[in-house]
């Protein structure tokens, strides 16, 4: 399987461009940016909370 080559990016955010607008992209990244920083915080308190739970038992 090959990887998405460079014309390839450029070929899709000019897509993404047309689609959405220039004003909308900032804001799609700022979303999307949350959401990944939101799922990183809930996966180290799951962490946390199952490493609490081992030392509570120990």
């Amino acid at each position: 399987m090959r990887s998405i080559g460079p014309m390839e990016l450029v070929l899709i955010l000019g897509v993404a461009l047309l689609l959405f607008g220039g004003r909308k992209i900032p804001e799609l990244a700022k979303g999307l940016g949350e959401g990944i920083r939101n799922f990183k915080t809930a996966l180290k308190a799951e962490e946390e909370e199952k490493h609490s739970g081992e030392k509570k038992q120990a």
